[in-house]
C-alpha cells in the first residue's frame, strides 16, 4: 500500500510538470506580444499637422518711380515740369515703397497760366505665413487707398468707377477741389498688379483767368500715366535678381510714406495731396 501511494505521487508530479510549462509558455507569449505592441506604438512617429503654404509674391522689386512714366507722357501732362526728371519721394526702403512727382506752371502772361501736378506711388507686399500672400495684402491696401482718395478733404462732386485694362483691378476717383481761390480738377487711379499697389494722382487748374481744365482731359491723362506706371512694375521685376522673401524692413510692417516735394509754383497743399503710397 505504501508503495502504491508513493507511485501515485510520482505519477501526479510528472503529469503536473507539462501543465505548468504550458501555462508558463502562454504567459510568456502574451507578455512578448504586449511588449512588442507597446514598442511598436512608441516607435511610430507622431503625425504633425502642416500649415498650408502661402502663395509666393509675384514681384520682388519696384521700378524707379521717376522713370515709370515716359518723358514724352510727362511732357504732355505737365508742361514745363521742374525738375524735368521728377522729384523722388522720401522712403525708408525703396524696395517696398517708392514714389515720384512732377509739377509745372505754364505761364502765358496776360493770357493766364496752366498749373499741373502728377504724382505716382508704388507699394509692394511680400508673402507672409502669418499675414497672408503678397497679393492678398496688396488687395487690402488697394481698398484702403481707394477709400482714402474718395475722402479727400474739401472734395466736391466725387465719383468712383472701375477701370479696365490697368493691372488686375483698378478704380478711378474724380473730384473738384478749390485751393488758393482756384478750381482744381482731380483724378486718382488706384490699381493693383500682383503684390504691388500703384496710386497715381493728376490734377490741374487755370490761373489768372485761364480756363480750368476739363475733368475729362484730367482723367484721360491720369489713365494714360497709370497704364505706363503699372506696366513698369513687370518690366522692373524682370531686371531684378533679388528673391521674393518674407521679411520686410524692421520697425514697420509697411515702409513709411512718401513726402510731398517742395515747389513754390504749387498752390497750398490740401489733404488730398498728402498721399502715402
Amino acid at each position: 500500500m505504501h508503495r502504491s501511494a508513493s507511485r501515485l505521487s510520482r505519477i501526479l508530479a510528472c503529469t503536473a510538470v507539462p501543465v505548468m510549462l504550458v501555462v508558463a509558455g502562454c504567459s510568456s507569449d502574451a507578455d512578448d506580444k504586449k511588449d512588442s505592441g507597446s514598442s511598436s506604438s512608441s516607435a511610430a512617429p507622431s503625425a504633425k499637422k502642416s500649415e498650408p503654404s502661402v502663395e509666393p509674391a509675384k514681384f520682388s522689386a519696384l521700378p524707379d518711380p521717376c522713370k515709370s512714366i515716359s518723358t514724352k507722357t510727362v511732357d504732355s501732362l505737365v508742361p514745363k515740369a521742374k525738375p524735368k526728371g521728377g522729384t523722388p519721394a522720401t522712403s525708408s526702403d525703396t524696395a517696398y515703397r517708392a514714389g515720384c512727382s512732377w509739377n509745372g506752371l505754364d505761364d502765358n502772361g496776360v493770357k493766364g497760366s496752366q498749373y499741373r501736378w502728377l504724382d505716382v506711388g508704388f507699394t509692394r507686399f511680400d508673402s507672409d505665413q502669418t499675414l497672408g500672400s503678397g497679393a492678398k495684402r496688396a488687395q487690402e491696401d488697394y481698398t484702403k487707398q481707394v477709400a482714402k482718395a474718395k475722402s479727400a478733404e474739401g472734395a466736391k462732386e466725387v465719383t468712383e468707377a472701375p477701370v479696365s485694362g490697368i493691372g488686375e483691378t483698378a478704380t478711378k476717383i474724380t473730384f473738384d477741389l478749390t485751393k488758393t481761390s482756384e478750381d482744381f480738377k482731380y483724378a486718382t487711379i488706384v490699381a493693383r498688379t500682383g503684390n504691388v499697389v500703384v496710386t497715381l494722382t493728376y490734377n490741374g487748374a487755370g490761373y489768372a483767368g485761364s480756363k480750368t481744365p476739363s475733368a475729362g482731359d484730367i482723367l484721360k491723362g491720369a489713365e494714360k500715366a497709370a497704364k505706363e506706371a503699372v506696366a513698369s512694375v513687370a518690366a522692373a521685376d524682370t531686371k531684378s535678381d533679388a528673391p521674393s522673401g518674407s521679411a520686410e524692413p524692421k520697425g514697420s510692417a509697411e515702409p513709411k510714406g512718401s513726402a510731398k516735394p517742395k515747389g513754390s509754383a504749387e498752390p497750398s497743399e490740401s489733404a488730398s495731396d498728402k498721399k502715402t503710397s
